[in-house]
């Protein structure tokens, strides 16, 4: 089976998708100076952007792993979350308190989404 690979560099690809499902991770890297709720804005809308190029939109994420620095932000972030995904599509999550690798990142998301039959780069 074909394993696909959108923009591959030696330590990650941007997306890399097996047998219909796509795996991408987001962190909020135009603006990290921004409090969880605009990191939590930037992730989602890189995450759009992503969805697109794999002919998928949000209502076919079908999990996430959130990793926060700080399990006080979570009301902020739910709440650009909650908006962000349709009434009966979130799809299953973690949440996992963890030290980032840039100091300025509050947080850093991974999705797993299905993937649409035609792949735009």
């Amino acid at each position: 089976m074909k394993i696909h690979r959108i923009n591959p560099y030696k330590r990650w690809s941007d997306i890399t998708i097996f047998n219909g499902i796509a795996h991408f991770v987001e962190v909020a890297d135009s603006d990290t100076s921004a409090d969880i709720t605009g990191q939590t804005h930037q992730i989602l809308a890189q995450a759009e952007e992503a969805l697109h190029k794999i002919g998928s939109d949000r209502t076919k994420v079908l999990s996430v792993t959130i990793y926060v620095t700080d399990f006080a932000n979570l009301p902020a972030l739910n709440a650009v979350w909650d908006e962000w995904f349709p009434e009966g599509t979130a799809p299953s999550r973690a949440c996992v308190k963890a030290e980032l690798a840039d100091p300025d990142y509050l947080v850093e998301m991974a999705f797993v989404a299905a993937a649409g039959d035609s792949l735009s780069q």
